[in-house]
């Protein structure tokens, strides 16, 4: 099992970055295919970026050039570098993880096993 805890949200002017991160603990990450999703209030959790465990990465149209999505296997973390934000990135962010190997690089959220806390995003006009 791995544990996840992500970090780095906050308030940002559109046009603005932010980099969020996710540390996990239990297992590593090296093993498991992971992504980060977003989820406002009354709507679904939708993936931004997915990254599977032989590092192939995969975005929505709309996250294209502006969101990377990287892992740190040493340190046994996920990132997400976010640029050019807009009020529309406005959400709650979590990081997921999936141990099984599936073609699909980033997959309804229902198909990931583990899941963080969440840390607000917050892109003023």
């Amino acid at each position: 099992q791995v544990q996840l805890v992500e970090s780095g949200g906050g308030s940002v002017q559109s046009g603005g970055s932010l980099r969020l991160s996710c540390a996990a603990s239990g297992d590593a990450i090296s093993t498991y295919d992971m992504a980060w999703f977003r989820q406002t209030p009354g709507k679904e959790r939708e993936g931004v970026a997915g990254c599977d465990r032989f590092g192939n990465t995969y975005y929505p149209d709309s996250m294209k050039g502006r969101f990377t999505i990287s892992r740190d296997n040493a340190d046994n973390r996920l990132l997400l570098q976010m640029n050019s934000l807009s009020p529309d990135d406005t959400g709650m962010y979590y990081c997921a993880a999936d141990s099984r190997f599936r073609s699909a690089i980033l997959r309804a959220h229902y198909d990931y096993d583990y899941w963080g806390q969440g840390t607000q995003v917050t892109v003023s006009s």
